[in-house]
C-alpha cells in the first residue's frame, strides 16, 4: 500500500573522482565542453517562468549580460552537437537557443536549455547540471539494466543530459488515467515492472513527478513504458521501502490498478519477466557491470549508517543471512543481481 516514505532531502552532491572518470572516459562519456555549468551561473537577476495557463512552473528564466550572450549561446549549440552527433556542427546549423532555464529546487540546480530549428519551428530540450556521481551512477546502471537508452556526457563538475520525453507520472494519472482508448492491465503491468527494477537496482524516490510516461500507438491498442527522469537517490538511502515506488502516496493511483486489474499469479508473471530480461541484459554487459561495480565500491555515495539500515533490511525482506556481509551499496546491488540469477535459473 502507498505511503508516506521518509527522503534525505539534503543529500550531498558527491563529487566524480578520478576512478569514476577513468570508467566514463572507457565508456565514451567524458567530454570537453565550451560552457560549463558555473558559466551558467554567471547571472545575477532572473524572472519566473509561467506555463501556458499562467502558472508558476518554478523554473525561472535567468538574465544574461547582453556582450556574453552570443557566446554562451554558441557554445550551447556546440554542446548540443557534442551530444547529439558527436560534436558534427552541422546538426546545429539552423538551429538557435531559444530559452534558458534554471530550476532553483533539487539536488543538482539544473539548466534546461530549449534548442529550436529556425527552418521548421521543431525544438528540443537538453540539461545542464552540476555532475553528481550519484546521478551518474543511477543513469549508467539504468542504460545497462532497463530497457531504456541514456545519452549523456560529464566535463569535470559538468553534467550534460538528453531530455527524456513523456508525459510526467502525476500528470498523466490526473488527465489520462482515465482514458477509455487505454487498458487498464498494461498500465498496472508496466508499473509492476518498474517497481521490480528500480528495488533490484537501488533507484530511490520514484516519485510520479519523478517519472514521465511513454505511449506508443500499436496495431490493436496502446503500449506504455515508464521512463525515470531523476537519478539523484541512486542507492543512497536506509529504508528499502524508498526504492520500492509502489510506497509513495503519489503513485497510489498505479498501485490501485494493480490491486483492481492484477491477480497474484499475473502480478509475479511480470515480476519474474522483468527479473528474466534483467538477467538477459546483464550477461550481454557482463564485463562493463563488473567495471562500474568495482568503481563503486571504490567510491563513497552513501553514509555507512544508511548501508547498515539497508543491508539489515533487505536481509529480514529476502530471509537471507547474506545481505548482512555486505560492506557498500555495490555489494548490495550484486547480491540483488545474484539472487535474480539464480530465481531465474530455478
Amino acid at each position: 500500500m502507498a505511503e508516506d516514505v521518509t527522503i534525505s532531502r539534503k543529500k550531498p552532491v558527491y563529487p566524480v573522482n578520478e576512478t569514476l572518470r577513468k570508467y566514463l572516459r572507457e565508456y565514451q562519456r567524458e567530454a570537453r565542453f565550451p560552457v560549463s555549468y558555473n558559466d551558467l551561473r554567471n547571472f545575477r537577476e532572473a524572472v519566473p517562468l509561467m506555463d501556458k495557463n499562467g502558472k508558476d512552473t518554478l523554473w525561472e528564466c535567468p538574465i544574461y549580460p547582453p556582450h556574453e550572450i552570443e557566446n554562451l549561446h554558441n557554445g550551447l549549440k556546440k554542446v548540443y552537437a557534442m551530444l547529439k552527433a558527436s560534436g558534427n556542427l552541422r546538426i546545429v546549423q539552423h538551429k538557435y537557443i531559444d530559452r534558458i532555464d534554471y530550476c532553483t529546487f533539487g539536488n543538482t540546480h539544473p539548466f534546461r536549455i530549449r534548442i529550436v530549428n529556425r527552418l521548421n519551428d521543431v525544438y528540443d530540450y537538453f540539461y545542464i547540471k552540476v555532475a553528481d556521481a550519484s546521478r551518474i551512477y543511477g543513469m549508467e546502471i539504468e542504460h545497462i539494466f532497463s530497457p531504456n537508452q541514456l545519452n549523456y556526457m560529464v566535463d569535470k563538475s559538468t553534467l550534460v543530459e538528453e531530455h527524456i520525453p513523456g508525459i510526467p507520472g502525476d500528470v498523466f494519472t490526473r488527465l489520462h488515467l482515465d482514458n477509455k482508448e487505454y487498458n487498464p492491465k498494461r498500465i498496472a503491468k508496466e508499473f509492476v515492472k518498474f517497481n521490480e527494477r528500480c528495488f533490484l537496482t537501488l533507484l530511490g524516490d520514484m516519485r510520479s513527478y519523478n517519472f514521465v510516461m511513454q505511449i506508443t500507438p500499436d496495431f490493436d491498442d496502446f503500449q506504455f513504458r515508464i521512463r525515470c527522469i531523476d537519478f539523484d537517490q541512486e542507492c543512497y538511502e536506509g529504508n528499502k521501502k524508498v526504492y520500492l515506488p509502489q510506497f509513495f502516496k503519489e503513485n497510489y493511483p498505479y498501485v490501485q490498478l494493480g490491486i483492481n486489474y492484477l491477480t497474484e499469479k499475473t502480478f509475479i508473471q511480470y515480476q519474474q519477466e522483468e527479473a528474466s530480461s534483467i538477467v538477459h541484459r546483464l550477461r550481454s554487459e557482463r564485463t562493463r557491470v563488473a567495471y562500474l561495480r568495482d568503481v563503486m565500491r571504490a567510491d563513497n555515495i552513501s553514509p555507512p549508517e544508511k548501508v547498515q539500515e539497508l543491508r539489515e533490511g533487505l536481509a529480514a525482506h529476502y530471509d537471507d543471512a547474506h545481505y548482512l556481509n555486505c560492506k557498500n551499496m555495490a555489494d548490495i546491488i550484486e547480491l540483488n543481481l545474484r539472487r535474480v540469477i539464480r530465481q531465474v535459473k530455478l
